[in-house]
């Protein structure tokens, strides 16, 4: 077939023009990016050819090759392993499959993409990094298994297209030619390579070779030296997670936590152990001391990479770990699984939830203990995966308090920045306190100025401030060590229950002013009534007790999700002032013109409050005015 000339879709483009135009700082992770893609297609290659031999071709061992050619300024590198197909590559190099695509490339044009070294390993989108270094890239492919010599090739220079065309190709696999440019000559440079591949790749399980000149004793004359070339393994191949925990430096588990996880800081927790009993199962976990990018997409993959007896069976076993320690990095090596294994059988294998369990419990003792016993690390890992933590509260019942043990909250009680458990919650409880109390925000700050908070500070009992977007999601109900969770923004709140005739009296005191109330706001509010929370504001809106948090409803409507429109409760504070003035208006005139607008400004005063904005901002801002003329027509007149 002829020669056909393809427009990259746009985001490749975008992307293209971020590489090209040398945003990145660390420029070697294009060798680590086309070395690990090639090790994946070995890795596909293995697997497949466990059910179909054809794959295989009749040829043994696998291997990555690495050819430099000064001369040429070009740089190749080689695997025998999947190959693909001339759609595959067209779909593969041509589009990014990602759906937080935009947020990705806002991502690297908003921060300093050169202190972000991850990005591009986690986006998957490693080798377009390959446009740093090179004029021109040029794939020859063939999948393996097939029928003939019939290839692909695919070439661009990156400025927005690329073609494709049928070649032959005899062997299986994919060569990737990179045309260096004259300023990155460095690396066809053989100690580079090396260097790259040792910080690396050095534990790719696969031999990652080059041909390397070599000086040697002159066979036919004596005395004489002569050059060689010579094939060299230049990575260690070591499968580290077999190896015992005391014989591994803590530099050797850094690197292959970077191998694996495409992230260059160090991991804040090595999980490092051997199960035996009634499933032997070998985990080389690691808890990453900052999140990555997308962790919060759906299509972020998770999971360990599962092993059996040292073959690679899949990249991402997701169904090894709970969803909601999808931060939790490693390998899984397996002693009774099959190697013929599929996903459809993961899924209701018993040995699979044995591993899930035993994982999941060495997962969370160890965060229990790094929270006991080192604290200031708990911390960061907590800020960076807390809120995906709380998910567990969702989706594992059995294990609710055990997770609950990790969480940690700002206080009405605590300095900025010092954080509080459940349990140091309860153990400072007031002894007639009934509930762990609890309210949701933005911000800490503006949480902690809320007059909701009013009624508490009096009584002196501790409010946690919660601030991740589900908390009241996940929370709201939840029983702790026999203590419920409740909302100060939701139900009623009574906590001073020794006198009720106080409360009696303001109740029938402003009943035909509340009924007005009432009738004024019955389009936006399910009832007025006197407030339990409030000292010195003069009202607020709650919601009732089942009802979601308005926190909650912004994070639905987000997503896109229909949230049922809910009428909330207008509570009003009897002691402040602004009611005994406006009882007074109302007993000289019910039928008053300015109490309807008296009675709208607070309902957009408790909106203001609780965040929102007024229910008709315009209309605010003029009935503001006109009582401000109002009044300061009476103050000069």
């Amino acid at each position: 077939m002829s020669l056909e000339r393809l427009e990259f879709k746009t985001e490749v483009q975008q992307l293209l023009d971020l590489m090209i135009h040398s945003l990145y700082s660390h420029k070697e992770v294009f060798l680590r990016e086309l070395i690990s893609n090639a090790s994946d297609a070995i890795d596909r290659a293995r697997y497949e050819s466990l059910t179909n031999s054809a794959v295989l071709e009749n040829e043994s061992g696998w291997k990555i090759k690495i050819t430099a050619d000064r001369g040429r300024g070009t740089l190749t590198i080689s695997d025998n392993g999947i190959g693909m197909t001339k759609e595959e590559t067209v779909e593969a190099l041509g589009t990014i499959a990602h759906s937080g695509t935009k947020e990705f490339l806002a991502a690297l044009q908003s921060k300093a993409i050169k202190d972000n070294p991850e990005l591009i390993g986690q986006f998957g989108v490693g080798f377009y990094s390959s446009f740093m270094v090179a004029d021109k890239i040029t794939v020859f492919s063939r999948r393996a298994g097939q029928q003939g010599a019939g290839g692909v090739k695919w070439e661009s220079t990156g400025d927005g297209s690329f073609t494709v065309e049928d070649v032959e190709k005899e062997r299986r696999g994919t060569d990737v030619i990179l045309e260096i440019r004259e300023e990155e000559k460095k690396y066809l440079d053989e100690w580079q390579i090396r260097s790259i591949i040792k910080k690396y790749s050095d534990f790719i399980e696969h031999p990652i070779v080059m041909d390397v000149e070599k000086e040697q004793d002159s066979a036919l004359k004596k005395g004489e030296k002569v050059t060689i070339k010579e094939e060299e393994t230049l990575n260690s191949m070591k499968a580290i997670w077999l190896r015992d925990r005391s014989e591994v430096p803590e530099e050797e588990y850094n690197q292959f936590y970077q191998h694996i996880s495409h992230d260059s800081a160090n991991p804040a927790k090595v999980i490092h152990y051997k199960a035996e009993g009634t499933s032997e199962f070998t985990a080389l976990l690691y808890i990453p001391s900052h999140a990555p990018y997308d962790i919060l997409f759906r299509d972020y993959k998770i999971g360990p990479t599962l092993y059996v007896k040292r073959v690679q069976i899949m990249d991402h076993c997701e169904e090894l770990i709970p969803h909601y320690l999808r931060f939790v990095k490693g390998v899984v090596d397996s002693a009774d699984l099959p190697l013929n294994v599929s996903r459809e059988i993961l899924q209701h294998n018993r040995q699979v939830e044995i591993i899930r369990t035993n994982i999941t419990k060495k997962v969370l003792d160890t965060l229990g203990d790094m929270k006991k016993e080192q604290y200031g690390d708990y911390i960061k890992v907590y800020n960076e995966f807390g809120r995906v933590l709380k998910e567990g509260l969702h989706y594992d019942f059995t294990r609710r308090e055990a997770i609950a043990d990790l969480f940690l909250f700002p206080s009405t009680k605590t300095e900025e920045g010092v954080l509080r458990s459940l349990d140091d919650y309860i153990n400072d409880m007031e002894a007639q306190q009934e509930a762990i109390y609890y309210i949701t925000g933005t911000s800490l700050a503006e949480a902690l100025h809320s007059p909701y908070l009013e009624t508490f500070r009096g009584k002196g009992y501790e409010v946690l401030v919660m601030l991740d977007d589900i908390d009241d999601l996940v929370l709201s109900g939840f029983e702790y060590k026999g203590k419920r969770l409740k909302s100060i923004t939701k139900g009623d709140i009574d906590l001073d229950k020794t006198d009720k005739t106080e409360k009696e009296t303001a109740k029938k005191q402003y009943a035909e002013l509340m009924d007005l109330m009432k009738d004024t706001l019955k389009d936006d509010v399910k009832d007025v009534r006197l407030s339990g929370r409030l000292t010195d504001s003069a009202c607020c809106l709650v919601a009732d007790e089942g009802d979601l948090d308005p926190q909650v409803e912004k994070l639905l409507k987000a997503m896109g999700q229909e949230v049922p429109l809910k009428k909330r409760i207008l509570e009003i504070n009897p002691s402040h002032p602004l009611f005994a003035a406006m009882k007074a208006v109302f007993e000289k005139d019910a039928k008053s013109n300015t109490l309807p607008d008296f009675i709208k400004l607070l309902y957009d005063q408790a909106l203001i409050l609780e965040g929102s904005k007024p229910k008709d901002p315009a209309a605010f801002s003029k009935t503001i005015a006109k009582l401000m003329a109002e009044n300061i027509g009476k103050e000069s007149s």
